[in-house]
C-alpha cells in the first residue's frame, strides 16, 4: 500500500496539468480571434525587449523600492520553482529529498537561499497587502477594482505568504524529525530561517511531526497547482504572457499613429487627382476601425490578457487625472471581459453567435473615447508593454468613420480638411496672404 501517495501524486498533477493546458489552448483561440498582424521583424530588438522589459523589468526601476519588493516576489515565483522539481520528482518517484545525495555540500547552499527568498517574498506581499488595504494608494481604490478585481490582487498575495510558509514549516518539522533520529529523514543540517523554527516544535512526538511534515508537503504542492489553475482567471497571467508580450511590442517610434492605407490613398488622391488608379468593376467594401474584439488585431487582445491591472497607466494619464471618464486600466479590462464572454459564446454555439453587444458602446462608452488626448502616457508607463492607445484609437475610429459620430468641434474640422486642405477655414488659394504684409 506504500505506493497509494505516488498514485495519488500522480493523478492531482496530471489532473492539473491538463486543466491549466486546457485553459492556455482556450486563451490562445480567443487571442486569434484579433486580425492578423506582423510582429516578426527585428527579432534582436525584440529579444532585448523581452531581457529587459519582461526579465529585467526595466519600467519597474523607476520607483526603485516598489521594484525591489516587486522583483523578490518575481524572482521567488522563478527560481523557488527549481524546488518544487525536487518535490515533483519525490511524489512521482516515493522518495525524499531526491537532490541531497548527488548535489551534496551544494544542498544545503540552495535551500539557504530559498529560505532566504522565501521570508523576503513574504516580507514584500505584506507590504503590498499594506500599500493596497491599508495606505490604500489611489491608484488601487479606483472603481476600475471594484468587485473581483480587487479581491482577486489580495488573494495572490495571501496565497504567496501561505506558500511560503508552508515551505519554510515543511523544512523545519523535516529538521526537528532529523534529530530525533526518524527514519528515511536524512541530515541536512540546519537551514538559515527554518533552523531558527525548530525549537518550536521539539517537544512534539515523531508521529505528529511526521503528520505536520506531511501535511505542509502535500499543501504546498496542491497549493502550486491550484495556483498554476488560478492564473488563467486572474490579472496573474501576466506572469507568463509578460515575455510574449514584450517580444512583441511595437518598435515605432512613440507617437506615431499608424494610418489606414485606404484612407491615406483617398487624401493622396485628393491632393494629386493625377495619381487616382482607374476604376475596376465593383468597389470594395472597407470596415473602419473596430466595433467589437473580432476587429482588434491579435496583438492588441494578448495586451488585454497580459494586463497587471496596476493601474500606473491610468495614474499617468492626463484625462483621468482631471476627473474625466476615461482610464486606460479599465479599457484592457472590459477588452478582456469582453473577449472572454465572446470566447465562451463560441465555445457553446460552435461560431459566434449574435448577443446584441459590442466592446464600442457596451463596455466601452463614447465619452471614454473622446477624452483621450493620444499623449502615449499610458503606453509609456506599462511596465509590461501593453498599449491601451491602439484600442482606443481603433474604436473612435469606428465611432467617427462608420458612425459619423463625432462632437461639432471635430466635424468642422474634418469638414475644413475636406474642403480646405487644412483644419482652418481658409481657402487654400488664401493661404499664403499672411506673406505678403512682409
Amino acid at each position: 500500500m506504500h505506493f497509494i501517495p505516488q498514485v495519488l501524486f500522480v493523478l492531482i498533477s496530471g489532473l492539473a496539468v491538463w486543466l491549466f493546458a486546457k485553459n492556455i489552448v482556450q486563451i490562445k483561440k480567443n487571442i486569434l480571434l484579433g486580425k492578423e498582424e506582423d510582429l516578426s521583424d527585428h527579432a534582436s530588438l525584440r529579444w532585448k525587449n523581452v531581457l529587459l522589459l519582461a526579465f529585467g523589468q526595466k519600467k519597474m526601476f523607476r520607483n526603485p523600492l516598489v521594484a525591489f519588493l516587486h522583483l523578490i516576489v518575481y524572482a521567488g515565483f522563478i527560481i523557488i520553482n527549481i524546488e518544487v522539481l525536487e518535490i515533483v520528482l519525490d511524489g512521482l518517484l516515493g522518495t525524499h529529498r531526491l537532490f541531497l545525495k548527488p548535489l551534496g555540500s551544494l544542498y544545503p547552499l540552495l535551500i539557504n537561499c530559498f529560505e532566504i527568498l522565501a521570508l523576503l517574498v513574504i516580507i514584500s506581499c505584506a507590504v503590498f497587502l499594506i500599500r493596497r488595504n491599508i495606505i490604500k494608494l489611489r491608484r488601487f481604490i479606483s472603481k476600475d477594482l471594484d468587485g473581483w478585481p480587487r479581491s482577486d490582487a489580495n488573494y495572490i498575495l495571501f496565497t504567496e505568504i501561505i506558500l511560503m510558509s508552508l515551505f519554510l514549516t515543511l523544512n523545519a518539522t523535516d529538521r526537528s524529525l532529523q534529530l530525533q533520529g526518524a527514519a528515511h529523514y536524512l541530515d541536512t543540517g540546519s537551514f538559515i530561517v527554518s533552523g531558527k523554527l525548530v525549537p518550536l516544535f521539539q517537544h512534539l512526538s515523531q508521529g505528529t511531526l511526521i503528520g505536520i511534515e506531511r501535511t505542509c508537503w502535500w499543501l504546498h504542492i496542491i497549493g502550486i497547482f491550484a495556483f498554476l489553475n488560478y492564473l488563467p482567471y486572474s490579472k496573474h497571467l501576466h506572469i507568463l504572457l509578460a515575455f510574449p508580450n514584450a517580444y512583441y511590442a511595437s518598435l515605432k517610434p512613440m507617437g506615431e499613429i499608424q494610418n489606414m492605407e485606404n484612407v491615406q490613398n483617398e487624401v493622396k488622391y485628393m491632393m494629386q487627382p493625377e495619381l487616382t488608379p482607374p476604376a475596376s468593376g465593383e468597389p470594395a467594401s472597407m470596415k473602419f476601425g473596430a466595433k467589437d474584439v473580432f476587429d482588434l488585431s491579435w496583438k492588441s487582445l494578448l495586451d488585454a490578457y497580459s494586463c497587471t491591472e496596476c493601474g500606473r497607466c491610468s495614474a499617468a494619464c492626463p484625462a483621468n487625472q482631471t476627473g474625466k471618464l476615461l482610464s486606460p486600466r479599465k479599457i484592457m479590462m472590459a477588452t478582456r471581459d469582453r473577449l472572454e464572454e465572446v470566447g465562451k459564446n463560441i465555445k457553446a454555439n460552435g461560431s459566434f453567435k449574435d448577443d446584441g453587444k459590442t466592446l464600442l458602446h457596451q463596455y466601452i462608452s463614447t465619452e471614454e473615447l473622446r477624452a483621450c488626448t493620444t499623449c502615449q502616457a499610458c503606453v509609456q508607463e506599462c511596465p509590461v508593454s501593453i498599449s491601451p492607445l491602439q484600442i482606443i484609437l481603433e474604436l473612435r475610429r469606428n465611432l467617427i468613420m462608420e458612425e459619423s459620430n463625432a462632437p461639432q468641434e471635430w466635424n468642422g474640422m474634418f469638414s475644413n480638411i475636406e474642403n480646405n486642405f487644412a483644419p482652418w477655414k481658409f481657402s487654400p488659394d488664401e493661404r499664403d496672404k499672411w506673406a505678403k504684409e512682409f
